[in-house]
Order: C-alpha cells, then sequence, then structure tokens
C-alpha cells in the first residue's frame, strides 16, 4: 500500500478486562482524538466463565458487555472514524460479529464487521496432546495480530477476535497502519510493550499503583492511549483532563505485570522488556523506546481450563482471648461431625485481631474453612449445616461472617504448547471471505538469557528497619498457578541497593508462604527492578480457589510491608 500514512497512530484502550468500566468506550470516543480504540475482556478465569455460559446455551460465550457498549457507541465511532478492535469474542467471535451485525440493522447503521477465529482447540485436544484430568472444557491457543491486520486492511470498522494475546489487538492496528513486514521485529516488540503497558487499562494510569498518594484525582481515572510511531517507539498518554496520572512509574508498574524474565514471548515477536528505556517527556506523557524484538518461538500457548468439582467456604469469627484454642475447637467440632469428608478440606486462621481492642472487630480473628469435592452434595449443605449446629455449642462468641450457601464450582488451570502450524489462524473479512493466516516464517527457541551483572552494591551505611515498600514499588499477578512480583526503585542509587540485597532467599524469609517453592529472580536494569517468579504459589489456577489472593494481586503489597534493614538515606529522601 502506498497511500499516505501519518507519523503517530493513536490506540486508545477502554478495558482491562471483562467487567471493567461499562462507559469506558464512550468516555473514550468523547475525549479526544483516536484512531482506533482496543478493549481487553478476556483472562485465563474469563475463559472458564465463557465456557459455563456456552455449556448453557451454545449461541453464547462471548462478552455481552461488548455489545452493551456497541449499542451506545457504534454511531459515535463511526462519526468519528475510530476502528473497534476487541478480543471479547471470547470462545464465539462468530457469534459476537453476528450479534454485532443484527445490532447495526437496529441501529440503523451499516459498519464494515470482521472477525478472527481459529484459537479454540477444544475438539482437537486429544489429537494435539492437550488432554487434561479433569477433561478440558475451554482449550484455546494464544493467536497473534495478523489476522486483525487483514481484518483492518480489508476496511472494517470493528473486529472482535477469540483468544488472541492481551497485546495483540494494539500490535494489530499498529502493524496495519504502518504496514509492517512479519520479520520487523523491533517496530513488533514495541508495539507489544506499549500494547502490554495499556491492555489492563487504568494500571496504566495510577490504578493499582503502589505509590497511589503521590497522585492527585485518582477518583475516576483515565484510560490509557498508545501513540505508536513507524519504529515502533511510542509515547502512553491518556485524553485531557482525565483523572489518574501516567507517569514512568505507573507505566514501569505495568512492564512489570504478569511477566516472567527478560523477554516476554508472543505468537509473533519475543519482546525483550530488558530493552525498554522510559522517558517522562511532558505532563501525563512518558516515551518508551529502544526495544528490541526477536524471532517468535515455534509454539503458541494453549489456555485451558477445567471443572474439577465443587467448592463452599464457611468463616468464623473469634473474638477475644484464646484465640488459637477457639480455632482448635471449632476445627474438631467440624471435621468429627460432617456426615461425609470432602476430598479436600482446609482451614485458615487469619489473626485480624490485636490485644485490649477499642472496638470488637479490632478484637477479633477469622477462621475459615474451605471444602472442595466432586460430588455438590458433599460440599452443600451438609457441610454448612454442620457449622451451623455448633452456634450454641461452640467457643464462646461463635458468629460467622454470612449465612453459609450451597457449593459452587470450581475450575483448573493448565497450560499447554502446539506447534503454531497445527493451529488455524483464519481472518474473516467483512464480506465473509476466509483468509488463512499463516505462522510465522522465522521461529527461534527461547534460549535463557545470560543476567546481566550486578551494580556495584551500595556501601555499608547506617540502615534502619522499616517496610521494603517506603523506598520501592511493586506489582504482582497471576500466570496459573504461578505468581510474579515485580518490584522496582526510582533512583540509580536505590537500584544498587536493591538488586544486591533482595534475593531469592530474603524473598523467601520475607515471604515465609514462598520458603518451600521454586523461585527464580530475573533483573531489569532499566526499569531498575528485580522481577520474581513464584511456581505453584496459586495451586491450579484462579479458578482452584487455593490461596486467601487467588490472583496474587495484593502478593506484591504484602512483600512492601515486611521489613528489613534499609539504608537511613533512602529512608529520608521519601518522607
Amino acid at each position: 500500500m502506498n497511500r499516505q500514512r501519518p507519523a503517530v497512530v493513536r490506540i486508545g484502550n477502554c478495558s482491562g478486562f471483562y467487567g471493567d468500566r461499562l462507559s469506558a468506550m464512550r468516555e473514550m470516543l468523547e475525549g479526544g482524538e483516536l484512531d482506533y480504540l482496543t478493549g481487553d475482556y478476556l483472562a485465563e478465569l474469563t475463559m472458564l466463565i465463557l465456557g459455563r455460559d456456552r455449556m448453557k446455551d451454545p449461541a453464547a460465550g462471548y462478552a455481552k458487555t461488548f455489545l452493551r457498549q456497541a449499542e451506545e457507541c457504534m454511531g459515535l465511532a463511526l462519526d468519528k472514524g475510530v476502528r473497534l478492535v476487541a478480543n471479547a469474542g471470547g470462545l464465539n467471535p462468530a457469534g459476537l460479529a453476528a450479534a454485532l451485525r443484527d445490532l447495526a440493522g437496529t441501529l440503523g447503521l451499516a459498519p464494515r464487521i470482521a472477525h478472527v477465529e481459529g484459537d479454540d482447540l477444544i475438539a482437537r485436544v486429544d489429537e494435539l496432546g492437550l488432554t487434561t484430568d479433569p477433561p478440558p472444557l475451554t482449550a484455546n491457543a494464544y493467536l497473534g495480530a495478523w489476522g486483525i491486520v487483514d481484518c483492518l486492511n480489508a476496511g472494517a470498522d470493528i473486529i472482535v477476535t477469540g483468544r488472541v494475546t492481551d497485546a495483540s489487538v494494539i500490535v494489530g492496528p499498529a502493524a496495519a497502519h504502518f504496514d509492517w513486514a512479519r520479520d520487523e521485529f523491533d517496530a513488533l516488540a514495541g508495539a507489544v510493550a506499549a500494547g502490554h503497558v495499556i491492555e489492563c487499562g487504568t494500571q496504566a494510569t495510577g490504578g493499582n499503583y503502589a505509590f497511589f498518594t503521590g497522585i492527585d484525582n485518582l477518583d475516576r481515572p483515565g484510560f490509557p492511549i498508545a501513540e505508536i510511531e513507524a519504529d515502533g517507539s511510542s509515547t502512553i498518554t491518556k485524553h485531557p483532563g482525565t483523572g489518574g496520572a501516567v507517569t514512568v512509574g505507573t507505566v514501569t508498574a505495568q512492564l512489570l505485570y504478569e511477566v516472567t524474565g527478560g523477554r516476554y514471548a508472543g505468537p509473533d515477536v519475543t519482546t525483550r522488556i530488558d530493552t525498554v528505556h522510559l522517558e517522562q517527556v511532558g505532563s501525563d506523557r512518558v516515551k518508551l523506546t529502544g526495544v528490541r524484538g526477536e524471532a517468535p518461538p515455534p509454539t503458541l500457548k494453549v489456555c485451558l481450563n477445567a471443572l474439577a468439582g465443587f467448592h463452599n467456604q464457611v468463616e468464623f469469627v473469634l473474638t477475644g482471648l484464646d484465640v488459637e484454642a477457639k480455632a482448635q475447637l471449632m476445627r474438631r467440632q467440624v471435621e468429627a461431625n460432617l456426615p461425609t469428608r470432602p476430598a479436600e478440606v482446609e482451614w485458615a486462621l487469619a489473626r485480624t485481631d490485636h490485644p485490649d481492642a477499642d472496638t470488637e472487630e479490632a478484637a477479633s480473628a477469622l477462621l475459615r474453612c474451605t471444602v472442595r469435592d466432586p460430588d455438590p452434595k458433599v460440599v452443600g449443605r451438609g457441610f454448612t449445616a454442620t457449622a451451623v449446629e455448633f452456634a450454641l455449642a461452640g467457643y464462646p462468641g461463635l458468629s460467622l461472617t454470612a449465612p453459609p450457601g450451597p457449593g459452587s464450582a470450581y475450575g483448573v488451570y493448565t497450560a499447554g504448547y502446539v506447534d503454531a502450524a497445527d493451529v488455524p489462524h483464519v481472518a474473516v473479512l467483512p464480506d465473509d471471505t476466509r483468509v488463512e493466516v499463516p505462522p510465522a516464517d522465522r521461529t527461534s527457541a527461547l534460549d535463557a538469557l545470560v543476567a546481566p551483572d550486578l551494580p556495584t552494591p551500595w556501601p555499608d551505611g547506617p540502615t534502619r528497619r522499616g517496610p521494603l515498600g517506603a523506598v520501592a514499588g511493586a506489582r504482582s499477578g497471576d500466570k496459573g498457578g504461578d505468581a510474579n512480583i515485580g518490584v522496582w526503585v526510582r533512583s540509580e542509587d536505590e537500584w544498587r541497593w536493591l538488586a544486591n540485597t533482595l534475593t531469592v532467599d530474603l524473598i523467601k524469609t520475607l515471604l515465609p508462604e514462598t520458603a518451600p517453592l521454586n523461585v527464580t529472580r530475573h533483573l531489569l536494569p532499566n526499569l531498575r527492578a528485580v522481577n520474581f517468579v513464584i511456581e505453584g504459589i496459586l495451586g491450579r489456577g484462579v479458578a482452584s480457589r487455593a490461596r486467601f489472593d487467588p490472583q496474587a494481586k495484593g502478593l506484591g503489597e504484602w512483600l512492601r510491608a515486611r521489613h528489613l534493614e534499609i539504608p537511613i538515606d533512602f529512608l529520608e529522601e521519601h518522607t
């Protein structure tokens, strides 16, 4: 194509998950100039939710909120010339595309609608060696951006996809706008970095941010925009007058979210997160430059979700004295009187109580009993009735935080990998033409990066014991049963201290729950960050509900609250 292209393409994002702010699409369209508006609606847990929807109704399986947003905003997007790209198709992108056409007809509009499919492998799990125990309910490969590119090049106004990588909805518009070749890996990697920053919406503008107290107007943060250039460099910003902030810190935090080491593998390019350079170039404007890319791996990751059984929980309030003895009594009474013992019974005592407390709540601890079993009856009324029956026969002051309820289904997650050539990637254009998207010609196995040299240690000097969060930020998240914690600091001197101090051994000391687990550390000097990957801390994924914080969203904040010896100079700098 030889048409003149603007030097910068403005891509906004209006959704970071299924359930995000419903009005965000309208706010982004009305708030300023955009070329594209994207939305990320899918997560590992979302695929399970959509799978259960599809069990009840084969015509379901997509994010219904996208239809509600489109009803309000389709005409506005067409009037402003903003093209919509979203992965809201979930397990049924063709169904969502059809529903959008019906909606457009009702509204008297005629957008060109396309979709991308091929990621759904549930009918081929045995053939591809993806069988799990229990058998998967959903099996979806992570596709890349090139099906989106084909749809855009065919003139589509709205493109919905199934399971593409979160950043692909941003990479596709950039690649189409600049007519990138599939082996322009540095440019593609730059777009992936920009996409990774804005894919989670307001996490780039001050949401879920460690140093949130330094940001004004967080009551309603604005959604982010990536201004991407022809070489893949980008500037992250937001519409003028919206809440929150875009700073090197907010962007750093999001770059560290749900990554492993310096390499961030995707179906189109492996992005070298360790090469990103950040610079504050204006108010609410952060420039990303220097991103390098490498050929993608020859395999695609597959998200497999299965229904594993049924789950229930009761939570007891223990107030005042003898908390440990009260918990032991309650545990003995419940377990001795269960009509049928569930396959899994877990007890957790949260010592939220304080001595000599001036409120009853502050004097109370929480005892949680979690049960799982393949039979819903075993974790249903028989379990909860046992807990209730001891209301007058248990420890003094016995009460529950909520009325007992029936059990609910829970799921487990497994990651699989298949040869990219075995996965169809199909762009269904506005005229219903089907275009097969070939896998990458050039691929490269993910070899381990050589670890960067440690910076010169910060010299010995006076220290004071205090929380890590007094000097360091953190962001954590889930990847199946694993979690990551990215920790960063704001100066080179603090980086010298952090890199030489925050080791795997210290992490296991500060976070005792990680002690028996495999923990790896990755240095990211450009971001002044260390990233820890903690294997197995989330059991078999968020839907298995194996932990108090099943998505590890608070894990980084727990780490920041832990105390260690910190150079006094750093503490005084941030007071």
